[in-house]
């Protein structure tokens, strides 16, 4: 969208505080391993989603946040990075040729997540959905492009380090501007997710405490 930083961050807040009444708690097992969009986040810090918060809550937003940066660096970067634009627009040309793309066409609150499930111990998958994304990425495999010259490294990894540090710098200005809208965060939490938190919670005591439970 078009805008300010400011009015970006209002709007994407609206729309995921929008989506929030869909969430559901989910009871299949919880996953080991840690999202690395999440843990730690400074923005889930600065929208006060840091703690006892359920993942798919805070990565919803997070990825809403994520969106304003990487379109704000896609546009830096087509108007000032010239050679990480060209690679960047190849490799996305090279990635659409691809038969099968498991992840296109996501909504925000589910970009970013494991296509398929942690397996269950002796309970293998007959086929999983990034098995079948890398098959078919193999079978379209393309020829290599010629390697950089010592030269064009070295420029790309400046371009590089300039696109980082402007995501980085963007991100900073959007934990500063979340600290307005903190309150209606926390309100929309409060009112919608613990509660069903706390639901879910008081099923499990009462099937720990039904008769024929395993002691």
């Amino acid at each position: 969208m078009e805008g300010s930083i400011e009015a970006r961050v209002s709007h994407e807040v609206d729309r995921w505080l929008a989506w929030l009444p869909r969430w559901r708690p989910g009871t299949h097992r919880a996953r080991v391993r840690l999202c690395q969009r999440c843990f730690g986040s400074p923005i889930l810090v600065a929208a006060g989603l840091d703690v006892d918060v359920p993942h798919p809550v805070q990565h919803a937003f997070s990825m809403r946040m994520k969106g304003i940066i990487d379109t704000a660096v896609d546009d830096y970067t087509a108007r000032n990075l010239p050679m990480l634009h060209r690679e960047i627009r190849l490799a996305e040309e090279r990635k659409a040729r691809r038969p099968y793309r498991a992840g296109e066409g996501l909504e925000p609150e589910f970009l970013g997540l494991d296509l398929d499930p942690e397996p269950a111990p002796d309970q293998p998958f007959l086929f999983t959905l990034s098995g079948l994304e890398a098959d078919a990425a193999a079978e379209n495999a393309e020829p290599a492009p010629r390697p950089f010259t010592l030269e064009e490294k070295e420029a790309l990894r400046e371009e590089v380090r300039l696109a980082d540090e402007f995501a980085k710098q963007l991100g900073r200005r959007i934990c500063v501007e979340l600290a307005q809208h903190r309150e209606r965060i926390g309100v929309a939490v409060a009112r919608i997710v613990e509660p069903q938190v706390a639901e879910l919670l008081a099923d499990l005591d009462r099937e720990l405490d039904a008769p024929g439970w395993p002691g």
